[in-house]
C-alpha cells in the first residue's frame, strides 16, 4: 500500500510541475530545417505543436509574431512578406521561456518550387548525360533541395517521414532530381534569387496515388477503385514490404544453385521452348508473366574466334540480368539503364565449334527481355561479327517464384496522404511535374485525372491559381514504319488539352526521348525548356516558351491547312530537312503518310492518296519522325484534328 502511495505522489509531482511549470516540447514539421528557402512576396505559413493553452513567440530575421496554442496542441502563424535575400534566423520558443527555443538557421528567402511526379522527375542528376562534368561544377549555395523520403499512408499525414534541405554543392547535388535541378539552375541564374526545390517523387507511379480521397470521390473514373481500399491496413504495408525484401533477394541473388548448373554447355535444354529474339516477355506468346527466366543460345565459332579475347554485345536488354558464356559468369545483375552492354569474353572460355550463351533476366512489372535491333546482338573477335538474334531456347520458374508485390504506392491517393498533404501550406511559387507514362494504358481518362489533381492542389495550398507546370511525354519504343495508333499519343493529347486549365504551361520533349530508355537522358533541355515556360507563367516574360500548338484547321480541295499558335519568329525545320510527321485521311479513315510543306505561319498537308481530305495527324505514335520547329527551336506539339478512335468518343 506505501508503495502505491508513493507512486501517486510521485505522479503528483509530475503533473504540478507540468502544470505550473512545464511545457510539451515544441515541435516543427520536417518540411521546415536549416538552410531551407522560403517563399518571398507572400505571407510566409510556420506551424507546429505545443502545449494546448500555451503562447508561442516566432522570430524570422528580426520579425517577431506571437499565437496562441489551440486545444488541440497545434498551431500557425504568418510572416509578412519578405523580399529575397538571406541568411535568417527562425527562433520558436514559448512565450516568456527562452530556454524552450528551437533555431533553425541558414534560411534564405526566394522561389520554392514543389517538383514531383514519377521517375523521369525523379532521375537523378548522377544518372543523367555528362554527370561528371555537371556535377564537378554544381556550387550553387542558393539552390537548396528538399528530398521527400517515400512512404505511403491510408489517411492524411500531418509530417513527412523523413527529409533535411541540402545545399546544392558537388556532393548532395548527385542524388537530385535532373529535371528540377537543371530548372532550378536556370531560373536562379536568370532571377538571381534563391531557389528551393521539394522534390516529392516516386517511381512507376500513376496519378492517382497523388491525388486526394476527396478529389478522387468525385469523379466515376476512380470512385470504385478509391473506396475499395477502405478495407487496407497497415499490417498489409508491412506484408508487403516483406516480400518486396524477399523479391529484391531473388533478383540479385540466383537460387537453388541454378546459376552453377543451366549455363553449362551440358545443361539438358531439350524441353526449353523457343522464342525468337530480340523480343520483350509480352510478345513471347506465354501472356503476362513475372519472374525469373533462364535462356539459352548455341552458337558455332570459327578457328578464327579461338585463341583470343572476343567482345560480346547484348544490345538492349530490358530490367535485371546475368550473361554467361559456356557456364562461366560474365556480368551478374545488371539493369538496362546501364548504358554498357557489351562485355569481353575471355579467350580461354572460347571454344571451336558450339559455344553456349545463356542470360538470367528478372522478368518485372511486365517488362523484360531483349529489345531491338537485332544487329545490336552478337559476338566479335574484331573483324568478324557472328549474330545472336533470332532462336534461343527459354524455360521459367526455374527458380522460387518471386512474391506478389500488392505494390500501394499506386493506390488512390496513398501518396498524397505521405507526400503532399505534410507539405501543406508550406509556401510555394509553383509546381513542375513529369509524369504520365503509368496511365498511358487508360490516356483517355487523364484529359479528366490530370485536370483534377491540379484543381486539387491548388485548393489546398489556397495561393489561388499557383503556376502548374509540367513535361509532355518524350518519344520512346521503336519507330512505326506505317501510320498506326498509339496510347502515347494520346497521352500526350490529354496532357496538351490541359493547358485549358488557367496558369499552365506544358514543355514539349518530342524530340529529345530515346528509342530504348524510357528514361532519357537530356535532362538539362527538358529543365531548360521547363524554365523557359516558368519564365512567362510565373515571372510573365514577354518570350516564346512553346513551339508550334495547334490552333484550327481549313479543308481546301485536296489539301488542309493548318494554322498554329506559339510560331514565334516564324515556322521552320530542323536542320533544314524536308517537312515530317504528318499524316492525312479521308472519309474511309484510313491515314496515309502526307506531303507537307510551310507557308508563312501555316502548313499545307496533302497526299496524291486522298482526294477528299476529312483529317490530318502529326508526331501521331509513340516514337514520331517529326521536325517542325518554331525558329527558337522549340518543336511543335504533337496534335490531331480527328476523334475517330473508339476511346476518345466517351
Amino acid at each position: 500500500m506505501k508503495a502505491e502511495v508513493r507512486i501517486l505522489f510521485i505522479f503528483f509531482l509530475i503533473f504540478h510541475f507540468f502544470k505550473t511549470n512545464g511545457y510539451a516540447q515544441i515541435t516543427l514539421p520536417k518540411v521546415f530545417g536549416d538552410n531551407m528557402v522560403l517563399q518571398r512576396d507572400i505571407p510566409i505559413p510556420v506551424w507546429g505543436n505545443a502545449t494546448p493553452g500555451s503562447h508561442i513567440v516566432a522570430t524570422l530575421g528580426t520579425v517577431t509574431r506571437l499565437i496562441k496554442v489551440n486545444r488541440q496542441g497545434k498551431w500557425m502563424l504568418y510572416f509578412p512578406k519578405f523580399k529575397a535575400g538571406g541568411p535568417y534566423d527562425l527562433k520558436v520558443a514559448y512565450s516568456g521561456k527562452p530556454e524552450s527555443s528551437i533555431k533553425l538557421k541558414g534560411l534564405l528567402i526566394g522561389d520554392v518550387w514543389l517538383a514531383s511526379g514519377q521517375s523521369n522527375m525523379e532521375w537523378q542528376v548522377q544518372q543523367a548525360q555528362d554527370a561528371p562534368r555537371e556535377v564537378a561544377k554544381a556550387g550553387y549555395p542558393q539552390i537548396r533541395f528538399l528530398i521527400v523520403q517515400q512512404n505511403k499512408a491510408l489517411s492524411p499525414q500531418k509530417d513527412i517521414l523523413a527529409g533535411t534541405w541540402k545545399i546544392c554543392d558537388t556532393n548532395t547535388v548527385k542524388q537530385f532530381s535532373a529535371v528540377a535541378y537543371y530548372f532550378a539552375r536556370k531560373i536562379h541564374k536568370e532571377q538571381n534569387v534563391p531557389i528551393g526545390i521539394i522534390q516529392s517523387t516516386w517511381g512507376g507511379t500513376p496519378i492517382e496515388p497523388w491525388t486526394s480521397r476527396e478529389m478522387l470521390l468525385t469523379s466515376p473514373i476512380t470512385r470504385t477503385k478509391t473506396l475499395g481500399d477502405d478495407t487496407l491496413t497497415k499490417h498489409d504495408f508491412l506484408k508487403d514490404s516483406l516480400d518486396m525484401i524477399r523479391l529484391w533477394d531473388i533478383v540479385y541473388h540466383p537460387q537453388e544453385n541454378a546459376d552453377k548448373i543451366t549455363p553449362l554447355p551440358e545443361f539438358k535444354d531439350t524441353d526449353w521452348n523457343g522464342v525468337e529474339m530480340p523480343r520483350l516477355v509480352k510478345d513471347f506468346g506465354i501472356g503476362k508473366y513475372e519472374g525469373i527466366m533462364w535462356l539459352r543460345k548455341k552458337i558455332e565459332l570459327p578457328p578464327s574466334f579461338v585463341g583470343k579475347d572476343l567482345v560480346l554485345n547484348i544490345g538492349h536488354p530490358e530490367m535485371n540480368y546475368s550473361l554467361y558464356f559456356n557456364g562461366a559468369e560474365i556480368c551478374r545483375s545488371i539493369w538496362n539503364n546501364d548504358r554498357k552492354q557489351f562485355y569481353t569474353i575471355p579467350s580461354s572460355l572460347v571454344k571451336h565449334g558450339e559455344n553456349v550463351v545463356s542470360l538470367r533476366i528478372a522478368m518485372l512489372w511486365g517488362g523484360g527481355g531483349l529489345n531491338p535491333p537485332a544487329e545490336d546482338i552478337y559476338i566479335t573477335n574484331g573483324h568478324l561479327k557472328i549474330s545472336l538474334a533470332e532462336k534461343w531456347l527459354y524455360k521459367k520458374d526455374m527458380e522460387s517464384p518471386i512474391p506478389k508485390m500488392r505494390n500501394y504506392q499506386y493506390h488512390p491517393a496513398l501518396l498524397f496522404n505521405a507526400m503532399i498533404n505534410p507539405l501543406i501550406p508550406f509556401g510555394l511559387k509553383g509546381f513542375i511535374w513529369y509524369q504520365g507514362e503509368a496511365n498511358d494504358s487508360a490516356a483517355y481518362h487523364y484529359r479528366k485525372l490530370f485536370p483534377m489533381l491540379i484543381s486539387d492542389w491548388r485548393q489546398r495550398w489556397h495561393q489561388g491559381d499557383l503556376p502548374f507546370l509540367y513535361v509532355q511525354l518524350a518519344n520512346f519504343r521503336k519507330t512505326d514504319l506505317l501510320p498506326a495508333e498509339s496510347e502515347w499519343a494520346e497521352l500526350r493529347e490529354a496532357q496538351a488539352l490541359t493547358l485549358s486549365q488557367p496558369n499552365t504551361g506544358m514543355a514539349c520533349t518530342i524530340d529529345i526521348g530515346e528509342v530504348n530508355s524510357i528514361h532519357p537522358l537530356n535532362k538539362q533541355e527538358v529543365g531548360r525548356r521547363l524554365a523557359l515556360v516558368a519564365e512567362k507563367k510565373a515571372y510573365r516574360y514577354d518570350i516564346c516558351a512553346s513551339g508550334p500548338l495547334y490552333k484550327k484547321h481549313v479543308i481546301k480541295g485536296n489539301s488542309v491547312i493548318i494554322n498554329f499558335t506559339c510560331t514565334g519568329p516564324g515556322l521552320a525545320t530542323r536542320d533544314s530537312a524536308t517537312l515530317r510527321g504528318f499524316t492525312i485521311a479521308g472519309n474511309d479513315k484510313k491515314f496515309y503518310w502526307a506531303s507537307a510543306r510551310i507557308e508563312g505561319d501555316q502548313v499545307i498537308v496533302s497526299s496524291d492518296k486522298v482526294e477528299v481530305p476529312v483529317a490530318v495527324r502529326y508526331a501521331w505514335a509513340d516514337n514520331p519522325v517529326c521536325n517542325l520547329i518554331n525558329k527558337d527551336g522549340l518543336p511543335a506539339v504533337p496534335f490531331r484534328t480527328d476523334e475517330w478512335r473508339g476511346i476518345t468518343q466517351k
